[in-house]
């Protein structure tokens, strides 16, 4: 299936995981006519113990999809005790269909599972609806909405237990 991709955790500010958060927000650009994700992301969010961001890599070295999480404690922007929140889960078009998503989402819940988070949390849009599907098929349901995106029609919020 996925042959010859393995998954590295890096800091969210390394040069592979810049290159492709570049290209994610250009596909939300174009997605959203607009601006890309402005949620203010700093690296240190994603450091263990308290996040992870890790990337795919293939047979090449090549980096070919990200995903992170980060704590989330209960806050004005909807949050609850206990969250970890998915950022940054992009797939690069060439590597799409070869279950690199499912892949990296399975290894995030299992470090935040591991790492004493309650619940997995996402914010995503209206106009992905191959990042809904994926969630759905994955356990996860619609939820009330949070986070920076909260009071935007075309937001779309999801939450999974990370009950054992």
């Amino acid at each position: 299936m996925s042959h010859g991709i393995n998954l590295r955790a890096v800091p969210y500010d390394h040069p592979d995981a810049v290159k492709l958060n570049d290209q994610v927000q250009l596909e939300y650009q174009v997605r959203y006519d607009g601006e890309g994700d402005v949620t203010f992301l700093d690296p240190a969010m994603f450091a263990r113990p308290s996040g992870l961001y890790l990337l795919a890599y293939d047979a090449t070295g090549a980096p070919v999809a990200s995903g992170g999480w980060r704590s989330q404690d209960a806050n004005d922007e909807g949050y609850s005790d206990g969250d970890a929140e998915l950022k940054r889960m992009y797939v690069i078009p060439e590597a799409r269909g070869l279950g690199l998503a499912r892949r990296i989402l399975a290894e995030l819940e299992a470090d935040a599972r591991a790492a004493g988070r309650v619940r997995m949390a996402l914010e995503t849009g209206d106009q992905q609806p191959e990042a809904i599907a994926l969630y759905l098929s994955s356990g996860y349901t619609t939820s009330e909405k949070f986070g920076h995106y909260r009071f935007y029609d075309s937001s779309r919020c999801m939450t999974k237990s990370l009950a054992p």
